[in-house]
């Protein structure tokens, strides 16, 4: 996945990982409540995902079916933080986001059990 996801895109791709494939119109809908977006302004983002290949829309219906996952977006997305904020050094991104956090001893736990799989 080389294209960026911009928050707008991201807000329509949160509605189909959470619901799975949906049609145009049932996005709209659910972006109107949710978001408070009108139809021509969710139709423009699914167009624009489609183009980015992010979804793809089939008839009849034009329903809507994400192409990537969340944890694929997540991913890209963590990487890219690293390099743009951090120079690649996952010690600095590490430290600045524990830096004012408290942690829960089951947290820190967890955090132990990722790295020792490392």
């Amino acid at each position: 996945m080389q294209e960026k996801l911009y928050d707008s895109e991201a807000k329509v791709m949160e509605i189909l990982w959470e619901r799975g494939a949906l049609s145009a119109k049932e996005i709209s809908l659910i972006a109107a409540d949710t978001i408070g977006w009108n139809k021509n302004t969710t139709y423009t983002i699914i167009k624009k995902l489609e183009a980015k290949g992010f979804i793809r829309r089939d008839e009849p219906g034009f329903i809507c079916t994400p192409l990537v996952s969340q944890e694929e977006v997540q991913k890209t997305e963590a990487a890219s933080l690293l390099q743009k904020f951090f120079g690649g050094s996952r010690k600095a991104l590490f430290s600045a986001l524990l830096e004012d956090e408290e942690l829960t001893d089951k947290e820190i736990e967890e955090l132990k059990a990722l790295i020792d799989k490392k």
